[in-house]
Parts: C-alpha cells; sequence; structure tokens
C-alpha cells in the first residue's frame, strides 16, 4: 500500500500553544483520550512494548511516556499488560502542567519538562514513548527528541503516531461530530496534515543515533515503530 500521497503541510494546533479557555482545553485532552481509545491509540502502544518485552526477555519495564496529556494510553496499557503478566513503572512528562490536569495516576509519576531535553539521567528509563506528538515536531526537532529518547533510555525508543493520507483525513472529517471541543475540530484535520508518511519516517530516523529501527503499520492509519538503542 502506499502511504506518501498527500504533501505535509505544518498547521499550528491550538492545543499545543494552548489557545483556548482552560474548559476547552480539558475537552481537547478529554477528546484525545477518546480517538486513542476509540481508534487503536491505547492497542498500538501495548503491541509496541509487548514486542519488546519478548525480544528483550524482560517482563518488568520501566517507560517514560513523552507528551502524555492525561496519561491515559500508557495507564491502560499498563492495565493490559498487567493481564499477560508483564509489570509496567510509568513517569509521565508534558511540557504543560495544565495538561497533566488529573496528576499523575495510579501507579505513575508526573513531570513537566521538554521532549527535546528531558531532564533526566542517561539511562533512566528502559523505554521511552509517546503517542500522537512526533508529527508536532518538524524534522530536525523530531531527530533531536529521539536522541534525546535514546540517551535516557536502556532499551527503546517507541513512536506510536499518525500515518498522513488523504483518506485518513476523509476519515478524520467524518468523525468530528463525535468531539466536543472547538480545539479537536481545528487539531484533529491539522495533525493528519502534518503527520509524516512511513517513508518520511523512516529517513530521518536514520539520521538519529538508533542501532536498529522497526516499523510497523497499525490500525487506522497509525504507525508503531521501535528505535532501539
Amino acid at each position: 500500500m502506499v502511504f506518501d500521497t498527500m504533501k505535509r503541510v505544518t498547521i499550528p494546533e491550538f492545543l499545543d500553544t494552548d489557545s483556548g479557555t482552560p474548559a476547552e482545553i480539558a475537552a481537547s485532552v478529554s477528546d484525545l483520550d477518546r480517538i486513542n481509545r476509540w481508534f487503536g491509540g491505547i492497542a498500538a502502544t501495548q503491541s509496541l512494548i509487548e514486542r519488546v518485552s519478548v525480544k528483550i526477555g524482560s517482563r518488568s519495564l520501566s517507560l517514560l511516556e513523552v507528551a502524555a496529556g492525561s496519561g491515559l494510553v500508557p495507564e491502560q496499557a499498563r492495565i493490559r499488560l498487567q493481564r499477560s503478566g508483564i509489570r509496567l513503572d510509568v513517569t509521565l512528562l508534558d511540557r504543560a502542567p495544565s495538561h497533566l490536569r488529573n496528576g499523575p495516576r495510579k501507579g505513575s509519576r508526573a513531570v513537566a519538562g521538554d521532549a527535546r531535553a528531558l531532564p533526566f539521567k542517561d539511562e533512566s528509563f528502559d523505554l521511552v514513548s509517546s503517542c500522537l506528538f512526533v508529527h508536532h515536531l518538524e524534522p530536525e526537532e523530531l531527530v533531536q527528541f529521539v536522541n534525546e529518547g535514546l540517551r535516557v533510555c536502556r532499551c527503546a525508543v517507541l513512536i506510536n503516531d499518525l500515518i498522513r493520507h488523504p483518506l485518513h483525513l476523509a476519515l478524520v472529517y467524518g468523525g468530528l461530530p463525535l468531539f466536543r471541543s472547538r480545539l479537536t475540530h481545528h487539531d484533529a484535520p491539522a495533525s493528519v496534515r502534518q503527520a509524516y508518511s512511513s517513508a518520511e519516517m523512516n529517513e530521518l530516523l536514520q539520521r538519529t543515533n538508533a542501532t536498529r529501527i522497526e516499523m510497523q503499520h497499525q490500525f487506522l492509519f497509525r504507525m508503531g515503530v521501535v528505535i532501539w538503542k
């Protein structure tokens, strides 16, 4: 299947700059949680963690979730993984404390910080993960973030993100009535327009300090990437 059929366009997203009232921002974060529940975000992260767990032979992993927002994705992945005997110790990081609106969820910690200069020592976590984040980054910023993640992790950086495609954009427009926030109505199509194709992502990751890159297509125009240290 060919995915690179629409030019990438950078469009500032309202949630990135907190361009809304506190209630609108909270509603937009809630919409993101729905997107990840309904359209494969949690399942994609779970799959990536299971893949690493099998390859390194460990059933106990520590994970830093970058641009974590409410922390729903790693928390739900933690619960699902626990059922299959994998223990996940989660730390949440977001640039804006307002996005971590509920504070750390049970069994996790929350830290405010910059994804491009992670406030942690080398090899502080087994995994560094992000969900629906890297499409917000320009190419050089993406390379910088991945290299920071590789510095902070012991095993791998995980990317769970969108794939840019005209059909994906059409599906997003069709689904907008499902969401409450006017911020989401702007940001969701903008996210697809500035997402990377699989080929673009692979090309950028070749410029990082990764030793190996494993990429797979997930449900509904998602990509899942394991970037090995």
